[in-house]
């Protein structure tokens, strides 16, 4: 099956003989097949190959003994490869429709268990590894109803079959290697299972790293298999890499930033690992730049900005290691050299039978010991640009209690998109203030027989309280849901030290509710953040809502000004338009429906302003952190008369 008998290769060989080599300096990638076939004909047939050979081991051996960090993580690494060693393998157990968490599982334990075998030589870690991959190939199927499955379970075995090879027993290889090649490689080829082939999400880039991962280890076997996967993934790869145009965000917010980017670094890493070079593929545009956009994203809280369907937490990145060793940027693990740290002392072997950091142990390869002092280069102030636009705001990247402010534009339709859209949130004195409550669950939606995927109008989507604006921190106009097809552009961006601010016009969103909505934010010079709404074109009588979710505990009084506590901290919202409102809590931690998770320790504070006769309402709210509040500053009450289009005269004083 797809083998490469001797005539076929020299009859390769030969027609590629007057071809140019592959231009790796174009994109997007334009290697013909034949030039794919070469360099697959090229390719060692020793292993291990995929993102490290025998030579890089050794030297990651070797430095072990004179790099304290390197050899911390190692340590914790190996103690959890014991661990698994009195733990049943994984099973065809399915939550819904997804075999997810079985493949991601798979990830962990075996390039776990092949990372230790590894360094440590040890028969064990061998032996589980093995018992672990024959367990999954043993599955009926990896479930390619729903092919992140497959391309995960694919990368877990090509790691597994690659770095144990020289340890399996021939019958251990034969069923190994047949698993990965009719389970995964091979689908797309002689199935209906390959919708996802040409994806412009996340998708994209798993199932494509995944599969030509497992198609490089094989490929002695499977030459032209292999050849046609690689193929395949240069000519498809580029859609899901459009995300990161033009300055390196991600559209799917950071969470799916780290699953959908750490695939396409390892198919990068896989493809120059094994056939020395990528094609290309790594000058996509804002690929140099996506580094950035996670410690970007990441306030002094240490939460992100988790727009989209994803959570606040993040843990230390393996794949942003790989970038910024790849780019020359080691200012980019400011966050993640200090996270590694208290992470390696953390980890303990009870973690080690789940999914959770399955990737870890690839940093021992990309870890780079000469970033832990570098200069920060990153700019304080960052607009995106793109599809689904954020504009970031912060006063340092050094003070633990630095002041952050993220707003949102885009479109509730984009991936995994939210009515989000004019949020924010907020960061002070190491503490978050305003919050995002992230992604719902979704097994727990789709098992009801709700429609979770479906973002046209009046689909159950939008009846879900974190999915809809009711659940954000943004404007709500009589209790009426964003516009499914607005979007929301970012209209101006200052980084004007006088005045660092970013405008969003969000009228499309509010269609029918009004006639233009634009919303900015300011962080001003004394450390406080003004946040202010203008409305046109609102009927008269209408009630807009101005709300923030917090974890803060709020104190109400009868004056415009509110205080939130947590812990010894303290946020004041000062509402200086309209006139004297009356500031209320919204019910965020039980919400409205059956269906809707908890969202215990949370509660929104805002207000409720109605819309005069003239059809214009202008709000604005001044926060000050704690620390703040007993500074002497500069009297900003003009700033909140100033018009929302924030003139650059206005900007300047």
């Amino acid at each position: 099956m797809h083998r490469g008998t001797p005539a076929m290769i020299g009859l390769v060989l030969s027609s590629v003989a007057t071809l140019a080599a592959a231009d790796a300096s174009t994109y997007p990638p334009t290697a013909a097949l034949e030039q794919v076939r070469l360099a697959i004909s090229r390719a060692p047939a020793s292993h291990p190959r995929l993102l490290a050979d025998a030579a890089a081991f050794a030297a990651l051996r070797q430095r072990l003994a004179t790099e304290p960090l390197q050899r911390a993580l190692a340590d914790a690494l190996l103690r959890q490869a014991e661990a698994l060693t009195t733990v049943p393998p994984v099973t065809y157990t399915k939550q819904g429709r997804r075999l997810l968490s079985q493949s991601r599982t798979a990830v962990k334990r075996i390039v776990l268990l092949a990372t230790a075998y590894r360094l440590s030589g040890e028969a064990l870690h061998l032996a589980r590894g093995r018992q672990e991959m024959l367990a999954a190939a043993a599955f009926p199927d990896w479930n390619p109803a729903h092919f992140l499955d497959v391309g995960e379970m694919t990368f877990a075995l090509a790691i597994g079959y690659d770095w144990l090879y020289d340890g399996l027993d021939a019958e251990a290889r034969q069923t190994i290697r047949d698993a990965i090649v009719k389970k995964g490689v091979i689908l797309p080829e002689t199935t209906q299972h390959k919708a996802w082939v040409n994806a412009s999400n996340n998708w994209g880039q798993v199932c494509h790293g995944g599969l030509v991962a497992g198609a490089l280890a094989v490929l002695e076997d499977e030459p032209e298999l292999a050849a046609t996967t690689v193929h395949r993934a240069l000519q498809n790869v580029p859609r899901a890499m459009a995300a990161f145009a033009p300055n390196g965000s991600y559209p799917e917010g950071p969470g799916y930033w780290s699953y959908g980017t750490t695939y396409n670094v390892l198919l990068i890493a896989a493809l120059e690992s094994v056939l020395g070079t990528d094609f290309g593929l790594s000058l996509a545009p804002g690929f140099s730049q996506t580094g950035e956009y996670l410690p970007l994203a990441t306030g002094p809280s240490g939460q992100t900005f988790n727009y989209a369907d994803g959570g606040a937490g993040r843990g230390v990145e393996p794949a942003l290691f790989w970038l910024a060793r790849r780019f020359a940027r080691p200012d980019w693990l400011l966050q993640d050299n200090a996270l590694l740290t208290s992470h390696s002392a953390r980890l303990s072997a009870k973690d080690a039978a789940g999914g959770g950091d399955r990737f870890l142990p690839l940093l021992l390869l990309w870890l780079d010991h000469t970033s832990a002092d570098a200069p920060v280069r990153m700019p304080l102030h960052w607009s995106s640009g793109g599809h689904v636009p954020i504009s970031l705001h912060r006063s340092s990247w050094t003070d633990p209690q630095a002041v952050f402010v993220g707003l949102k534009g885009g479109s509730p339709k984009a991936p995994h998109g939210q009515m989000d859209t004019g949020s924010f949130v907020l960061d002070a004195d190491g503490a978050r203030w305003a919050l995002d409550l992230g992604a719902e669950d979704y097994f727990g939606i789709e098992s009801r027989g709700m429609k979770l995927w479906s973002s046209e109008p009046g689909s159950d989507r939008w009846t879900i309280f974190r999915q809809s604006n009711r659940g954000h921190n943004t404007l709500v106009i009589d209790g009426q849901s964003q516009q499914v097809g607005g979007n929301g552009t970012i209209v101006r961006f200052s980084t004007a030290p006088a005045w660092p601010h970013s405008v969003v016009d969000l009228s499309s969103l509010y269609a029918g509710q009004a006639k233009a909505v634009l919303r900015g934010v300011a962080l001003l010079p004394s450390g406080r953040v003004l946040i202010r709404d203008h409305l046109a074109g609102l009927v008269a009588g209408s009630n807009v809502r101005w709300g923030m979710i917090t974890g803060g505990t709020p104190t109400l009084g009868d004056g415009p000004i509110l205080d939130l506590a947590k812990g010894t901290g303290r946020l004041r919202l000062e509402a200086r338009l309209p006139v004297a409102p009356r500031w209320q809590t919204y019910e965020t931690a039980k919400p409205p429906n059956e269906w809707d998770s908890r969202n215990p320790g949370t509660v929104m504070v805002g207000f409720t302003a109605v819309a005069p006769a003239s059809g214009v309402l202008d709000l604005a709210v001044l926060c000050t952190p704690g620390s703040r509040l007993e500074t002497a500053v500069p009297d900003d009450a003009e700033l909140t008369k100033a018009p929302l289009e924030w003139s650059p005269e206005a900007a300047e004083r």
